[in-house]
């Protein structure tokens, strides 16, 4: 082990507990598509396109990540992707104002997207009047600009920050620290693209009430960055790895209810509607440090006897943050897993989504069957 370069040894493990592929992919058609309605910069709802493409799989091998499911082991030919826009575009039929092309990884990772096929994907979307990509923060580059340069509407792109705990992101084997997350904001920022940022909701190693807590924490840090939208995604379990540290109790999935807490927390601390500070504890800005392993949530966390021992911070202190104004989602995808009363499923989903469009806080659903 002693010559394994740093974090291999991770990959493998995170390799070797997934499940086998179960799903044959046509490289000439996205796996999924689908519309939604999300409010924009400009405070109106409008119709967004999401196409999931179809290509090779990411070169980073995260631990909660089970998007390597609906991706191949190889590059896809040149063509491809346009061909797999064109196909749901005719499928999902009428005219998106707003199209994301997600590709479970980087769309900058140029063994997933060939740079060759750039222009054809900038005329198929040439409709849109914004489009949004995602990527790893340290494949922000050059390769953004030339797709920002192509395309007739604007670009945003789409980071996985995840988390900001000190202890729980290196564990989650993503290969980057929150300076590569805030260099690649501030080149953003820089060449007049709009980011948003993935947050988990209670990743491993977390409680509920820790999830709730550093999701806000995540999305106020990721607003000081210059983000303009947060997606709260609560942690799914069916990589393999997951079930794993659940067999040891170092992760159970979160409930709905967190979920709902992390949406009503980030928009009470980060007072989206008039661009408020956020409250006491979020008050230095993108990039900064401070120290904060002496806060109660991290003592918490290092008392559990059952959950593995994280390692030391290494004196490596992380950003508290000033947030600013934006939007933040929740990720409604298949929300049932995280639901154990069916009575009250679906008003509270409509709740999420109701939160979603008008960024105001509604009433909660009280349920008289589970007690929520």
């Amino acid at each position: 082990m002693a010559n394994v370069v740093p974090g291999e040894w991770e990959r493998a493990r995170i390799v070797a507990a997934r499940p086998p592929r179960t799903t044959a992919l046509d490289p000439f058609k996205p796996h999924a598509f689908f519309l939604e309605d999300e409010l924009n910069a400009s405070s109106r709802v409008v119709s967004s396109g999401t196409i999931l493409l179809t290509n090779k799989e990411c070169p980073w091998r995260c631990l909660m990540c089970d998007l390597w499911k609906n991706t191949l082991s190889e590059t896809v030919p040149l063509g491809a992707i346009p061909r797999q826009i064109e196909f749901a575009l005719a499928q999902l039929g009428g005219v998106p104002e707003q199209i994301k092309l997600y590709n479970s990884g980087s769309f900058f990772d140029p063994a997933a997207i060939p740079l060759a096929d750039y222009p054809e994907i900038a005329r198929r979307v040439s409709f849109a009047k914004h489009v949004v990509v995602e990527s790893h923060p340290r494949l922000v580059g050059e390769k953004a600009l030339r797709l920002r340069d192509l395309l007739s509407g604007s670009l945003e792109i789409a980071l996985g920050l995840e988390t900001i705990h000190p202890q729980v992101l290196p564990r989650l084997n993503k290969r980057f620290s929150l300076d590569h997350f805030s260099r690649a904001a501030e080149f953003l920022r820089n060449q007049g693209i709009a980011m948003r940022a993935f947050v988990l909701v209670k990743p491993p190693l977390l409680d509920d009430a820790e999830g709730i807590e550093w999701a806000a924490k995540s999305a106020a840090f990721a607003f000081s960055c210059g983000a303009a939208v947060v997606s709260l995604i609560p942690t799914r379990g069916g990589n393999g790895a997951l079930e794993q540290l659940q067999a040891t109790g170092n992760f159970t999935p979160p409930k709905l209810a967190t979920l709902e807490q992390s949406l009503e927390k980030t928009l009470s601390l980060v007072q989206l509607r008039d661009g408020a500070r956020a409250s006491a504890g979020f008050e230095v800005e993108c990039g900064e440090a401070l120290e904060i392993s002496s806060q109660p949530a991290l003592g918490a966390l290092q008392r559990r006897q059952r959950r593995t021992p994280l390692p030391p911070s290494e004196g490596r202190a992380i950003p508290q943050t000033t947030a600013k104004a934006g939007r933040v989602f929740a990720d409604t995808w298949d929300l049932k897993q995280f639901s154990n009363c069916s009575a009250c499923f679906e008003k509270r989903r409509q709740r999420l989504f109701a939160m979603n469009l008008s960024q105001t806080i509604t009433p909660r659903i009280d349920c008289e069957i589970c007690g929520t």
